[in-house]
């Protein structure tokens, strides 16, 4: 569980970034050369391959240069750890409220109280 926990702080470091976050999106619909991947970007190309190198270096994005074409894909599995974590905490914090609820709903019965609607 460590190293997933390591893998996850990664995973959610990397997506901390917007610029980060836009290119992972562009990725999702299938692999990008650099070059489309830092068009929509006011930045440089040196600039543009500094976040690319926190994509590698989380695991969630892989590259592989064919000649003078790097190109860039999404690692689902990477993607599916951070998507299973927030799930799990999603339904987490789903049974709570539906406990809250059922409190509320219980301590707020006008039959209990003694009082009539």
């Amino acid at each position: 569980m460590l190293n997933q926990g390591y893998e996850l702080d990664r995973v959610f470091q990397a997506l901390a970034d917007g610029t980060r976050r836009a290119m992972v999106e562009r990725l999702v619909r299938g692999p990008a050369p650099v070059s489309e991947l830092a068009r929509p970007f006011a930045m440089s190309l040196p600039a543009v391959m500094q976040h690319l190198q926190v994509l590698e270096a989380s695991g969630l994005v892989r590259s592989e240069k064919v000649g003078r074409v790097r190109t860039c894909q999404i690692e689902p599995a990477v993607l599916r750890i951070a998507e299973e974590w927030l799930g799990a905490q999603r339904t987490s914090w789903e049974r709570r409220l539906d406990r809250l609820d059922d409190y509320l709903t219980e301590d707020s019965d006008p039959q209990e109280n003694g009082s009539t609607p």
